[in-house]
């Protein structure tokens, strides 16, 4: 489980395609690694199989994940929001996060106001029941607060330093994005 809060954000160093996926190396700061953790790559719950403590880790992307994510478009030099998963016994800060792509979603504005920015994210039909004003999303694996939406959008706004220690700050309108949903809302829907 994550929390949504980035930790860091890391360099896509190589991208290897064969016949089962795509293994990529991601330059990461994080010392203390172990083969098999978790980690959120842009939103993406991924497993570490390789790694030089405090420089770089390797994952492999199966061909579900690359079917879900706009991970198929990955390249090297590319930026990537980073979060380990939250120890037992760590501090809460963000929303329940899973790491589960639910969908990919396209910035279609961004707009400076003052010191924040609002981005405007499209939002697909498959998951407009799951979101609420107020509510929490998860964009490329930051926690959000939906600050508003109708059926085709939503908007958030972004503090400065969400901008400037996430990826948020090197988007542009027609970039893709991960989503997650709020999980508890897909739990509701499912008792009702």
């Amino acid at each position: 489980m994550f929390t949504g809060i980035v930790e860091a954000t890391g360099e896509v160093q190589a991208v290897v395609d064969d016949e089962g996926g795509r293994r990529v190396r991601i330059g990461a700061p994080f010392a203390g690694l172990d083969h098999g953790q978790s980690i959120s790559v842009s939103g993406a719950c991924l497993t570490v199989e390789k790694f030089a403590d405090g420089e770089w880790f390797e994952v492999f992307l199966a061909r579900e994940t690359l079917a879900r994510t706009y991970f198929d478009d990955l390249a090297g030099g590319d930026a990537v929001n980073l979060e380990r998963a939250m120890p037992a016994d760590g501090r809460f800060d963000g929303h329940i996060v899973q790491g589960h792509v639910d969908a990919t979603a396209e910035i279609t504005a961004i707009e400076r106001e003052g010191d924040d920015w609002t981005f405007t994210f499209s939002l697909p039909e498959t998951q407009r029941d799951y979101l609420v004003e107020k509510g929490s999303i998860t964009v490329d694996g930051i926690s959000l607060t939906v600050a508003a939406r109708d059926d085709e959008s939503f908007d958030v706004a972004i503090i400065p330093t969400t901008y400037d220690e996430t990826t948020l700050s090197e988007k542009s309108v027609g970039d893709p994005v991960h989503l997650e949903v709020d999980v508890v809302a897909k739990y509701v829907e499912q008792l009702c």
